[in-house]
């Protein structure tokens, strides 16, 4: 089992960054699949990027490449969300995920969740 805990949210003004961190519980988290999911209010929780359990592969929403970059540390048990350039757009409550399967953690069907932090971006 995997417990998350997000941290890092905030309000930045636009064209600003945050870096959004995930800690892990648990001796297994380097063999899990992580990814970070967002939800604006009244909308449905969106995929935003993802990583595999070693770190080599990444993937992203067309809305954030370029501008987003996860990264994972296996040692600290830590996942992690860059954010730059960011716009209004973005404002949402961020969420992270884990999942031993690929397929799945693109998707809002992964198996543990956070509790989300909240990000808004104005001026």
């Amino acid at each position: 089992q995997v417990q998350l805990v997000e941290s890092g949210g905030g309000l930045v003004q636009p064209g600003g960054s945050l870096r959004l961190s995930c800690a892990a519980s648990g001796r297994t988290f380097s063999t899990y699949q992580m990814g970070w999911f967002r939800q604006a209010p009244g909308k449905e929780r969106d995929f935003v990027a993802a990583i595999t359990y070693n770190g080599a592969t990444t993937g992203y929403a067309d809305s954030v490449r370029g501008r987003f970059t996860i990264s994972r540390d296996n040692v600290k048990n830590m996942v992690y969300l860059q954010m730059n350039s960011l716009k209004p757009e973005d404002t949402a409550v961020y969420y992270c995920a884990a999942d031993t399967s690929l397929a799945v953690i693109t998707t809002t069907s992964s198996k543990y969740w956070g509790q989300g932090t909240q990000v808004t971006v104005s001026s």
